[in-house]
């Protein structure tokens, strides 16, 4: 009988695997333990063996395609079986059961949206003007000045109001002839991008029934209002400026503001709206006329003549590349971002002095198996502080809180795809060249994509160390579940104050990242204070 084969959860993270290769075609034989298929979790590339045997009928996913956890990828079973029925039945109740209920709802819905009068704009001969959509950021829209009232005779080109967006002052065409019947709210006031601001038809038209609706619909073409660059060009109708003060002259707000900006009279320019007032695009098709040498006055003092710089023209080419978010950093994105916007962060900084460490870190890879670094005393000192605060050494679980005994180190690890953190377990009980040997195996298996999930799962508590980049100090987002991380600077040659004496010394920072729900700032301080000691004197971490 066929059977499906379907995405494994690999790791406690995992919600969707990339098929990253096949090692069975269709028509293969396969028995039980055989590799099937190669999948990319969100920590690293996983053999996936098979459970079942039978003959492989179907394949899913194509490489490099995600699919989501327990969904089909295969199907195994008799040679000419038909499995069909097995994907189609694969969809669960629960996704068709919508599709009936708007079905019903339809139904239920129909008679009364039959039985309910609704007028149109179109069978009243009206247009309603709404809300445009100025900018691409832009919610609402506040109407900074009415340029006609209700009773007014509109033309298809004249501008009706000046909108305050969120970016500038911009002018909503009526786009429409007839009379202004209704404006819908007063110069001031704000509305929603879609709603109706005003109403254009027939004198004497009655659009009680418009206004009684919840929503009036409006033909495509006058419910979205062009982009200010494609408003559409009206014939100018020629009208003489009545004075050369600006002040005196008919024009919108956004009209006079381009003319300012450009160093325009309006005066000068004739106005194409009705009763010739101007509009921004009069302004910005103006094309001033050339100055005569005859308006230049006597009486000016010769201007002293300055040379134009020309700057070099560059021109450059903006470029980019995409490429598909793979699933580590899928899950980065999502784990980190629940992290930092669920717990509460605070950050707690102290300066080590690291005169002692060096020394007898040199001392101790004198006769250690394996060349022990300065994370390695962090990580070790760590453990052991923990034993001492097991407030750190706790996580938030909702209605109780978790404290935990056991001290499982993460250690944060940069790889080429993202960041892994393997867990170095029952640190505080291990040799510092235990722990060393211990983190260098870790660094080669995710290098080469190696790491297990037993190598990840369970950490308590996370180490940061961004020293070895030369970072003098940073903060880091907590390793959810646990309830702090460490972030490690580098070491600083740096003149200190040592009985009362200013003398070189060697200085490390570390941030300490607490998730407040369970850790407590005296509390952070006080795990800090006892870091600091061992760190200080690292033969307390041989005892």
């Amino acid at each position: 009988m066929a059977e499906v084969v379907r995405m494994p959860k690999m790791s406690d993270t995992m919600t969707e695997g990339v098929i990253a290769k096949w090692h069975k075609n269709v028509g293969d034989k396969v028995n039980s333990g055989d590799l099937v298929a190669e999948i990319e979790t969100d920590k690293a590339t996983m053999d996936f063996e098979s459970y079942q045997e039978g003959t492989l009928l179907y394949i899913g996913p194509k490489e490099g395609e995600a699919v989501a956890i327990d969904a089909v990828i295969a199907v195994l079973g008799e040679p000419g079986e038909d499995f069909q029925a097995l994907l189609n039945g694969d969809a669960p109740a629960a996704e068709k059961a919508p599709e009936k209920t708007e079905e019903k709802k339809e139904e239920v819905s129909a008679p009364a949206e039959s039985s309910a009068s609704t007028v149109t704009p179109e069978e009243l001969g009206c247009t309603v003007i709404t809300m445009p959509l100025l900018s691409d950021t832009m919610k609402e829209g506040v109407i900074a000045q009415w340029n006609f009232k209700v009773g007014d005779t509109i033309k298809s080109d004249d501008a009706i109001a000046d909108v305050e967006t969120d970016k500038a002052t911009m002018e909503v065409t009526a786009y429409a002839d007839g009379t202004l019947l209704y404006v819908g709210l007063e110069a001031g006031e704000a509305a929603k991008v879609n709603d109706i601001i005003a109403i254009v038809g027939p004198a004497g038209t009655d659009i009680t029934p418009l206004l009684n609706q919840k929503s009036a619909p409006a033909k495509a073409e006058t419910a979205e209002a062009p982009k200010a660059d494609s408003a559409p060009a009206a014939t100018a109708a020629p009208v003489a400026s009545a004075s050369n003060d600006d002040a005196r002259v008919k024009a919108s707000p956004l009209a006079r503001k381009i003319a300012k900006e450009k160093g325009i009279n309006l005066s000068d320019i004739k106005g194409s709206a009705d009763g010739g007032r101007i509009v921004k695009k009069d302004v910005e098709s103006f094309v001033p006329a050339a100055t005569k040498p005859a308006e230049t006055s006597a009486a000016a003092a010769p201007a002293t003549e300055t040379k134009a710089i020309t700057l070099p023209t560059y021109v450059g080419e903006e470029r980019y590349t995409e490429k598909p978010v793979n699933q580590m950093r899928k899950t980065i994105a999502r784990r980190l971002g629940e992290s930092l916007f669920t717990a509460p962060h605070f950050y707690l900084t102290v300066s080590i002095d690291m005169d002692n460490a060096m020394v007898a870190r040199a001392q101790i890879n004198e006769v250690a198996p394996v060349k022990v670094s300065f994370n390695d005393i962090v990580v070790k000192a760590v453990a052991v502080a923990l034993k001492k605060h097991p407030a750190v050494n706790s996580s938030w679980q909702g209605d109780k809180i978790r404290f935990n005994e056991h001290t499982n180190i993460g250690v944060a690890m940069a790889v080429e795809d993202g960041l892994l953190v393997p867990v170095v377990r029952f640190a505080d009980g291990k040799s510092l060249s235990h722990i060393s040997a211990e983190v260098k195996d870790f660094a080669q298996k995710a290098k080469a994509k190696k790491l297990q999930p037993a190598d990840w799962e369970g950490s308590t508590f996370t180490v940061s160390n961004l020293g070895m980049f030369g970072i003098d100090e940073f903060t880091s987002i907590i390793n959810s579940p646990d309830g702090a991380i460490l972030s490690v600077g580098a070491i600083q040659a740096v003149p200190v104050v040592k009985n009362g004496a200013v003398v070189p010394g060697n200085v490390m920072k570390v941030t300490l990242g607490c998730d407040h729900r369970v850790v407590d700032g005296a509390t952070g301080a006080a795990f800090l204070q006892t870091l600091k000691a061992l760190v200080e004197n690292p033969v307390r971490l041989l005892a």
